[in-house]
C-alpha cells in the first residue's frame, strides 16, 4: 500500500474518506476525538498545494435523509479546527456537489453530506461509487473506524483510482495494531473487558498463541467464571458462550498462557458499592466492577509487562461508583510507556475511558476504531486496506 507521503499532491484534487462519525447531543458534538485524529492528513494535503474533498458517514440513517445526522455541525467544527472555510453541499452525489469539487482551487476544502443518506454506500453500489469517485483525482483513505466494512467509499471508490494511498491515521493504526504485534516486546499482556465475549472470539484465539498474560474483566469475565463452575448470581452471562469460554481456559493452560480472572468484584448495595469475593456472589448479586484484590493482581502483572494491549472497560465505568477498576487499570497501562514500553488502546469504550481519565498522552496509541480495531488486532485483513493494495 502506498503511503500519503508517496503521493505528489500539488495542484491535485484529493478525495479523502474520513471517519467523522462523532457522538452528537441536541445537534452538538460531545467528543471531537475522531475529527482531531483526521486533521494531520487533511493539513498535509493542503500544505502540499492540493484541494481536498472530504466524505464521511454519520450514524445510521438507513439510506434516508435525517436532519439530526447531517454533517453540517461536523463541518463547522472542522472549519474551526483548521481555521479556514469549509464548503458544504447537501447531497454527496448531486451534480451541484460534483461541480463544487471540480471548481476547487488549491487550499480549498469541500465536505460532502452524509454518505449513508444513500443506500448505495452500504451496498457498495457501482453507480454510487462512480459518482463519488468523480469528486477527486487521487484517493486517500484515513477512515480506520470503517475499515472493516466493504462499503462503497472504502472499496468501490478506490477501485476506480490508479493513484491511492492510506492516510496518516490508517498508517498509524496498521503500524501499532498489526505490525508491532508480529514481534512484540515481552512480556506481552492483553487486557480484555466490556460486556460480551461473542465479538472477541478471534481476538482471544490469536492472543492465546501470542500473549504471555491475558487479563479478563468487565461483564465478559462472568461467562468465564461460570465456565470454571462458579455461581455468578445475577451477573451478566452469555449462556451460549460458556462452552467456548471453557475451551479457552483449557487452551490457555495447555499453552502456558497466564489467563487471569477476577477474584473479587464490586456489586451494587442500594446506592453504594460493596466488595464480594467472586466465589461468594449471592443469587441476586450483579458484578459491576473488578474489586481491589483483582485490581492489585492486574496492576502487578501490567507493571512487569513491556507490551500491553487493552480493549474494553473493567466495569460499568459510566456509573461513578463503578469506575474505579477501569481508572486504576488505565493508570497502570499509562505507566508502561514511561518505562519504555508500548501501550495500545483498542478503541471503543476503552478509548473513551482513557480520555475520561485524561490519559490520552500517556498511551502509545489510542485507536479510533471499535470493530475495526478488534479485527485488526485479531490479525484479519480489512476490506479498506485490501482496496488500497496495488
Amino acid at each position: 500500500m502506498r503511503k500519503l507521503e508517496d503521493l505528489k499532491l500539488k495542484d491535485s484534487r484529493v478525495l479523502i474518506r474520513l471517519d467523522l462519525n462523532v457522538p452528537l447531543k441536541d445537534g452538538h458534538i460531545t467528543d471531537d476525538f475522531r475529527i482531531r485524529a483526521a486533521l494531520p492528513t487533511v493539513k498535509h494535503c493542503l500544505s502540499q498545494g492540493a484541494s481536498v474533498v472530504i466524505m464521511s458517514h454519520l450514524g445510521r440513517p438507513g439510506g434516508k435523509y435525517s436532519e439530526e445526522l447531517s454533517l453540517i455541525s461536523v463541518g463547522e467544527t472542522l472549519a474551526d479546527l483548521l481555521e479556514t472555510q469549509v464548503k458544504f453541499t447537501d447531497d454527496c452525489i448531486s451534480e451541484d456537489a460534483i461541480s463544487v469539487s471540480r471548481e476547487l482551487r488549491p487550499g480549498e476544502i469541500h465536505l460532502l453530506e452524509n454518505l449513508r443518506f444513500h443506500k448505495g454506500e452500504k451496498r457498495n453500489n457501482e453507480r454510487f461509487s462512480m459518482k463519488l469517485a468523480s469528486h477527486g483525482e487521487l484517493y486517500v483513505n484515513d477512515a480506520f473506524g470503517t475499515a472493516h466494512r466493504a462499503h462503497a467509499s472504502n472499496v468501490g471508490v478506490p477501485n476506480r483510482f490508479s493513484i491511492k494511498a492510506m492516510g496518516f491515521l490508517m498508517e498509524k493504526e496498521k503500524e501499532f495494531l498489526y505490525d508491532t504485534l508480529k514481534n512484540p516486546a515481552r512480556p506481552l499482556t492483553i487486557i480484555l473487558g466490556g460486556s460480551k465475549i461473542s465479538g472477541k472470539f478471534e481476538l482471544i484465539g490469536r492472543f492465546l498463541k501470542l500473549a504471555d498474560h491475558i487479563l479478563i474483566g468487565g461483564g465478559m469475565a462472568f461467562t468465564f467464571l461460570k465456565a470454571k463452575g462458579l455461581e455468578i448470581g445475577a451477573s451478566l452471562l452469555q449462556e451460549d458462550m460458556v462452552e467456548r469460554a471453557e475451551s479457552y481456559l483449557r487452551k490457555a493452560k495447555k499453552r502456558g498462557v497466564n489467563l487471569i480472572l477476577p477474584s473479587d468484584c464490586a456489586v451494587k448495595n442500594n446506592s453504594s458499592r460493596k466488595i464480594i469475593e467472586v466465589s461468594q456472589l449471592g443469587e441476586k448479586d450483579i458484578g459491576m466492577d473488578i474489586g481491589p484484590e483483582t485490581i492489585k493482581n492486574f496492576r502487578d502483572i501490567i507493571s512487569q509487562s513491556n507490551s500491553v494491549v487493552w480493549n474494553g472497560p473493567m466495569g460499568v465505568f459510566e456509573e461513578a461508583i463503578f469506575k474505579k477498576g477501569t481508572q486504576e487499570i488505565c493508570k497502570e497501562v499509562g505507566s508502561v510507556v514511561g518505562r519504555g514500553g508500548i501501550s495500545l488502546i483498542g478503541g471503543g469504550d476503552s478509548a473513551a475511558a482513557v480520555r475520561t481519565a485524561g490519559m490520552e498522552r500517556g498511551m502509545s496509541h489510542i485507536s479510533t476504531g471499535g470493530g475495526a480495531s478488534l479485527e485488526l488486532l485479531a490479525g484479519k485483513e480489512l476490506p479498506a486496506f485490501q482496496a488500497l493494495e496495488e
